[in-house]
């Protein structure tokens, strides 16, 4: 999560036993990324209990030379698992292979799955309609059946999985894990502005605007929040080109104090309804293992009926 995630964040991840990740471009300098690496893995080390791995995600629309050297730093500290997304990861792959990493890429359509898979990846995360920020179209529950129809290896459902009763539907679609974003933004270890956590705690389905105006590419922001910097959602949110959205945010932030994306326009998915405090990771963890245990107790009544 762009902004979101760092050392606090993903290492209280790691540590509660789910996989934790972040934007290597969070971490402005390949030096930070490698001491924020080092950081986690000491943290973990000191953990009286056994850890997950952390899942670095590399943005392929990145600086050519950030991601080159966020790569190096990656094949360095021989993370177990990368995440690639915005973008075809096929130039990495091998160099991440032969550093023993499990590389996953994040998909929105049927001919992305096709060609991440064409590139040797290990595994798919399924971005659909309602993933927080940059987004998917697809229904989550036809995109897992669709993809499963041409592949049998692992599968990630991003969107949609607000806790663990959705978790659980995502496993029995056959995905082996869920992607979570949106509540664990609203957790203290989150780098989150706490304005930002009070409007995901006040906000609704409804507040989820998606908009190509403002990133330039499919997604999901606060409707609050672009109020907040003085931009028309209505406006905001009409269909438009790559180039027209970046001539049209262009044109609003000349007329203001210029609001900068993922800082002042806060984003989120669908899930924002299942915010209702913020939390510890630790907390929050707990929380949705209690409710996929509930949920599964729940299928097991219902298949006995």
């Amino acid at each position: 999560m762009l902004r979101i995630s760092g050392v606090d964040l993903a290492a209280a991840a790691c540590i509660n036993g789910v996989v934790g990740s972040f934007p290597t471009v969070n971490a402005r300098e390949p030096e930070q990324l490698d001491a924020w690496l080092t950081e986690i893995a000491e943290r973990c080390a000191r953990a009286e209990r056994p850890t997950a791995p952390v899942c670095p995600n590399v943005l392929m629309r990145t600086d050519p030379d950030k991601l080159d050297a966020d790569v190096d730093v990656l094949v360095r500290h021989k993370v177990e698992m990368v995440l690639a997304s915005v973008g075809s990861p096929e130039k990495y792959v091998q160099r991440l292979h032969d550093a023993g990493c499990f590389v996953l890429a994040d998909v929105a359509s049927m001919r992305h799955a096709e060609r991440a898979l064409e590139s040797g990846v290990d595994g798919l995360v399924l971005l659909s309609a309602g993933a927080g920020g940059q987004t998917g179209w697809a229904n989550g529950m036809s995109f897992v059946r669709a993809v499963r129809r041409i592949y049998d290896g692992p599968l990630v459902l991003a969107g949609g999985i607000s806790d663990g009763h959705a978790l659980l539907a995502a496993r029995l679609l056959g995905c082996e894990l869920g992607l979570m974003g949106t509540r664990f933004i609203a957790t203290q270890e989150a780098l989150a502005d706490p304005a930002y956590k009070t409007m995901l705690i006040d906000s609704s389905i409804d507040d989820i605007l998606l908009t190509r105006g403002i990133s330039g590419i499919d997604a999901n922001f606060l409707r609050p929040s672009i109020v907040a910097c003085g931009l028309d959602p209505e406006v905001v949110s009409q269909p438009v080109s790559k180039e027209k959205s970046r001539e049209l945010f262009s044109a609003y932030a000349g007329q203001m104090r210029g609001p900068k994306r993922w800082v002042d326009l806060w984003s989120a998915g669908h899930t924002v309804s299942a915010v209702g405090r913020v939390c510890s990771v630790a907390e929050l963890v707990d929380e949705l293992e209690d409710e996929y245990r509930a949920a599964k107790a729940a299928g097991r009544a219902l298949l006995a009926e």
